[in-house]
C-alpha cells in the first residue's frame, strides 16, 4: 500500500515494542475472572432464595461465622467472593495508576470500576436490608456488568504491545467498531431487562412460546413486558449476527476479536434456548441460573471483541504475523475435521459411552444416548481445536505435528480459534440442555483442564505434564457416567483414575519414539529430561498401576469370571508389552507398546460394557 511503512523500517530511537506490565495484566484478569464468578453465585443465590440467608450485613446474625444453613453459607459465599473481587479491582486500579499512567484506555477504567464498585457495595447492603426490591437487584446487576466489562477493556488493552511510550488506543470513529459498540448498548440492555422480568414477575406471565398464550401482544401488562423482552432478544440476536458476519469480512480484524465475537453469537442463541426452556418447563432454578451465567459469559465476550475491534490499525494482541491458509483448501471441511484429532475424538466416545453403560447396568435410553455423544463430541472435538491453536507455534518445529491443519496452511489460526470455541461452548450447551447439569459441568471442567491447565501450562513447564494432564483424557468417561445416572459413584471414580494412571504408560511410549520432536521444541517430556531407561521404568509402573486399579474394581463392585478374566487377560498382555519394552528398550517396542495400550483400553471398556448389558 503506498505511504505504509514496511516492516524492515525502523526509526532511530524509537524502542520495541514492549508489552504492559505483566502484574497488571495478571491482576485486571484475575478480577475478571473472579467478578464473572461473583455474578454467577449470585445467580446461585437468587434461584436458591437465599438472598436473606444473611438477614443483616456484613455479619450473619451478627456473628462472623454464618449458621451450618444452606441458605446462610450460600449467602456468605457471595459476600467473600465479593471480598476477593473488590480487593483484586482495588489491586488492579492501584496497579495501573503506578504503571500505567500513561495509558488512558488502563488506567481510567481502572479507576472507574473502584468507584462502580463502592456503588456496588453500597447497593448489596441496601438489597439485604431491603429485601430484594426489584429495581435495586436490576441496578445491582446493572452494575455488576459495567465493573466486569471495564475489566475486561483493562485486560485488552495491557495485552496491546505498546511501542515506546506511545500509549494503546481505542476508538469508536471506525464504523465496525461504532456497530460494536452499538451491539454492546443493545445487549446490556437486554441482560439488564431481563432481571426486570424476573423482579416484576412477569417471567411466567406467558404460559407458551414464542407466542403468549396463544397470541402475540397480550392483554395483560406482564404479559406485554415479557413480549417485549422476547422481542429485545430477537433484535439482540440479529445483531450480534450481523456484527459477527461483519468483523469475517473485514480483513483487519485480528484473531481475538473475531474468536470472541464468534463464541458471542453461539451464546446469544443458548441465551434464547434457555429463555424458552424455562417459560416452557415452569422458570426451574438450575435454568434460571444457567441464563444468568450465559447473559455474563455473552457480555464479556462482546466486550472482548468491541475492544479488540476499537483499537487503533496496527494493534494487535499478536506478536507476530501468522500464516495465512490456502485460500483453495481454507474451506475444506476434512482440514477442520483433522483439528478436531478423530482418531482421540473415537476413543473418548467409546469411554463416555461406556461410563453411560457401567453406571446404568444397562442401555440408557436413545435421548440420553444421542445428547451425550453429540454433545461430547462437541466439547472434546472444541477442546482439541483449541489444543491445536494453543500448539501451533511448537507443532511446526516437530515432524509428527508439522502436518496438521495450521502449521500446513489448511486452515487459519483465528478460524481454528473460533471453530473450537464454539464447538465448546455448544457442546456445553447440549449436555447442560439436552442430557443434564452434571454431565455439562464435568465436560466444562474437561475443557478448560485440558487447553488451559494441561496444554497452556503443564504441557512446558514439567517433565510430569502428561500425569497431572491424564486427568482430562479420563474426564469423558466421569461425563458418560454422570449422564446416564444424574452423578457419580465410587466405581466412577475408580474408572477414573483407571485411565488417568493409563496415560503417562500409554504417551510417554510415544515420547520415546518422538523425543526429538520434543527436544526440539522444547516440551520437557519424560524421556528428555530424565533419559529412556528412567521412562521405561516408569512405564512398567504405570502400567502394573493400571491392572492393579481393574482387578480392584472388580472386587468392589463384585463381578463375575467375564469381567475377571478380561482384566486379568487384558492386564497380562499389558504387562507384557511394558516388560519386553523396560528391557530391549528400542523405537520400534515403544511404538507396540503406544499402539496396544490404545487397543487394550478400548478392548478394556468394551469388555466392562459388556459385563454390565449381560448381568
Amino acid at each position: 500500500m503506498p505511504g505504509a511503512p514496511s516492516k524492515l523500517e525502523t526509526n532511530a530511537g524509537v524502542p520495541s515494542p514492549r508489552k504492559a506490565p505483566g502484574r497488571l495484566r495478571s491482576l485486571a484478569l484475575a478480577a475478571a475472572v473472579c467478578l464473572y464468578l461473583l455474578i454467577v453465585v449470585g445467580a446461585i443465590v437468587r434461584v436458591t432464595g437465599s438472598g436473606l440467608g444473611c438477614p443483616d450485613w456484613p455479619l450473619c446474625y451478627g456473628r462472623l461465622l454464618p449458621p451450618l444453613r444452606t441458605d446462610a453459607l450460600l449467602e456468605y459465599s457471595h459476600r467473600w467472593t465479593a471480598a476477593l473481587a473488590s480487593l483484586l479491582v482495588v489491586a488492579m486500579a492501584v496497579q495501573a495508576g503506578r504503571k500505567a499512567r500513561q495509558t488512558p484506555w488502563i488506567w481510567v477504567p481502572a479507576l472507574l470500576a473502584v468507584v462502580a464498585l463502592a456503588f456496588q457495595v453500597s447497593l448489596g447492603a441496601v438489597t439485604v436490608l431491603l429485601e430484594t426490591p426489584p429495581p435495586i437487584v436490576a441496578i445491582h446487576m446493572a452494575l455488576a456488568l459495567i465493573i466486569l466489562g471495564l475489566q475486561w477493556v483493562v485486560v485488552v488493552s495491557a495485552s496491546a504491545p505498546q511501542a515506546g511510550d506511545r500509549p494503546v488506543r481505542l476508538t469508536l470513529r471506525q464504523p465496525l467498531a461504532a456497530q460494536a459498540s452499538a451491539t454492546l448498548v443493545v445487549v446490556f440492555i437486554l441482560l439488564v431487562s431481563g432481571t426486570v422480568v424476573r423482579g416484576s414477575g412477569a417471567s411466567m406471565a406467558c404460559a407458551g412460546f414464542p407466542l403468549c398464550d396463544g397470541v402475540l401482544w397480550p392483554g395483560h401488562p406482564l404479559g406485554r413486558v415479557q413480549m417485549l423482552h422476547r422481542g429485545l432478544a430477537l433484535v439482540a440476536g440479529l445483531t450480534v449476527w450481523w456484527l459477527a458476519a461483519r468483523m469475517w469480512r473485514t480483513r483487519s480484524i485480528g484473531p481475538a476479536a473475531r474468536a470472541s465475537v464468534s463464541l458471542a453469537s453461539v451464546l446469544i442463541v443458548a441465551q434464547a434456548w434457555i429463555g424458552a426452556r424455562s417459560v416452557l418447563e415452569g422458570i426451574p432454578p438450575v435454568l434460571t441460573g444457567l441464563h444468568v451465567a450465559t447473559a455474563a459469559a455473552l457480555w464479556s465476550a462482546l466486550v472482548i471483541s468491541t475492544s479488540l475491534t476499537a483499537r487503533v490499525p496496527g494493534e494487535s494482541l499478536e506478536e507476530s504475523p501468522e500464516p495465512q491458509a490456502s485460500a483453495s483448501l481454507a474451506g475444506s471441511m476434512g482440514a477442520y475435521f483433522l483439528l478436531t484429532k478423530p482418531a482421540i475424538l473415537l476413543l473418548l466416545l467409546f469411554t463416555t459411552l461406556a461410563g453411560m453403560v457401567v453406571g446404568r447396568g444397562s442401555w440408557p435410553p436413545w435421548s440420553i444416548v444421542v445428547g451425550t455423544m453429540v454433545g461430547g463430541a462437541l466439547a472434546a472435538a472444541g477442546a482439541s481445536a483449541l489444543n491445536q491453536y494453543t500448539d501451533r507455534r511448537t507443532d511446526v518445529l516437530m515432524a509428527r505435528t508439522r502436518g496438521r491443519p495450521i502449521p500446513a496452511g489448511l486452515v487459519r489460526p483465528d478460524r481454528a480459534l473460533a471453530f473450537g470455541l464454539v464447538l465448546c461452548a455448544t457442546g456445553f450447551y447440549v449436555l447442560a440442555l439436552g442430557v443434564n447439569w452434571a454431565a455439562a459441568v464435568l465436560a466444562l471442567i474437561g475443557m478448560v483442564y485440558y487447553v488451559a491447565l494441561y496444554g497452556l501450562v503443564l504441557k512446558r513447564a514439567t517433565p510430569q505434564n502428561i500425569v497431572v494432564g491424564g486427568g482430562a483424557g479420563a474426564m469423558p468417561l466421569l461425563v458418560g457416567w454422570a449422564a446416564g445416572t444424574g452423578g457419580l459413584s465410587m466405581q466412577a471414580f475408580l474408572l477414573f483414575f483407571l485411565v488417568f494412571f493409563w496415560t503417562p504408560a500409554h504417551f510417554w511410549a510415544l515420547a520415546l519414539v518422538r523425543q526429538a520432536d520434543y527436544r526440539k521444541a522444547g516440551i520437557p517430556m519424560l524421556p528428555v529430561v530424565a533419559g529412556e531407561p528412567s521412562t521405561r521404568a516408569q512405564i512398567a509402573l504405570y502400567s502394573a498401576q493400571v491392572v492393579i486399579i481393574t482387578i480392584l474394581i472388580g472386587a468392589i463392585a463384585r463381578e463375575g469370571w467375564f469381567y475377571f478374566g478380561s482384566a486379568v487377560a487384558l492386564g497380562l498382555l499389558l504387562l507384557l508389552h511394558a516388560w519386553r519394552l523396560w528391557k530391549d528398550g528400542s523405537t520400534k517396542r515403544a511404538w507396540r507398546m503406544y499402539r496396544f495400550s490404545s487397543l487394550y483400553l478400548a478392548l478394556f471398556f468394551g469388555a466392562i460394557m459388556l459385563n454390565a448389558l449381560w448381568r
